[in-house]
């Protein structure tokens, strides 16, 4: 049987670049397939002697919009996995896309480009909740969403386990949109305001240890960590593929850092293997 990774989202957020990374990592890709003819693909990718075993499938907005949810749950009977990709963006950013490439939006025939992405983003809601990843493309560059893309999927093995990455950012520069628990790390005194540790980051010693230093910082790992322990596994049994925990402070460079650090140590020590991706340390 084949696995699959179908690829929604708003238009403009990189569906096709998404396609595109996919076919270069091998996966057959099929893009703007009507929701019906789904099912018929698992079966023709499942028949005796054949070669496909890894199917991305591109869906867009459509007249078969209202089809797609029962054909994926149709389709996840018939294959051995099947992961949605969600990719979406800011409504300012698609709107700078599609003036930059002067084409017109599927939804924009009697409203305004902002008004047609704004009704896109509310008729997909449906599908980004049943979404396993959710990818927010406002801030990347066509070589970060490889990077991102590839970290996914690029050495995906069906029997792996559930793939959880740790990410730390700042509030100042907007809260990550593809994250599943997000932990407010302010309520730490901030590093910034230490002269000497303002132009360093949480990778340095030195930071490390003024925020390891401060009783709350114990504290709030005491439980974190527990929690953590509790609910990974329990969303390992629900079937979740992938898990995203964010850690904020101000500027994302310091408190959340230092945090995200030492809880992917800590899951390590649990038997995880968390990635990390510390979103504005260099802003």
């Amino acid at each position: 049987m084949s696995e699959f990774v179908v690829i929604a989202g708003l238009s403009g957020a990189g569906r096709s670049q998404a396609a595109d990374i996919l076919e270069d990592l091998g996966w057959f890709v099929i893009d703007n397939l009507p929701p019906s003819l789904i099912p018929k693909v698992a079966e023709l990718a499942a028949a005796p002697g054949g070669a496909i075993t890894k199917v991305a499938l591109v869906v867009g907005t459509g007249p078969y919009h209202q089809d797609v949810l029962p054909a994926l749950g149709a389709l996840a009977e018939q294959a051995r996995r099947v992961r949605i990709l969600f990719l979406e963006a800011s409504t300012d950013v698609l709107v700078r896309r599609y003036e930059s490439t002067r084409r017109r939006h599927p939804l924009a025939a009697d409203q305004s480009l902002a008004d047609a992405i704004e009704a896109e983003r509310e008729l997909l809601e449906p599908v980004k909740a049943e979404a396993d990843v959710v990818v927010d493309t406002s801030d990347l560059n066509v070589h970060q969403l490889r990077a991102r893309i590839v970290d996914l999927f690029g050495s995906d093995a069906a029997d792996e386990g559930m793939q959880i990455t740790i990410v730390s950012f700042g509030y100042k520069h907007g809260l990550p949109l593809d994250t599943d628990l997000v932990f407010d790390c302010r309520f730490l005194p901030n590093p910034h305001w230490v002269e000497e540790l303002r132009d360093l980051t949480g990778l340095d010693p030195v930071v490390r240890d003024y925020v390891f230093s401060q009783e709350l910082t114990g504290q709030f790992l005491a439980g974190l960590v527990p929690l953590l322990a509790l609910l990974v596994p329990a969303y390992i049994a629900e079937g979740k593929s992938y898990l995203t925990i964010a850690f904020g402070c101000t500027g994302g460079r310091h408190r959340s850092v230092a945090i995200a650090e030492q809880v992917a140590t800590d899951l390590r020590a649990l038997g995880y293997a968390p990635k990390i991706i510390h979103r504005d340390i260099e802003r």
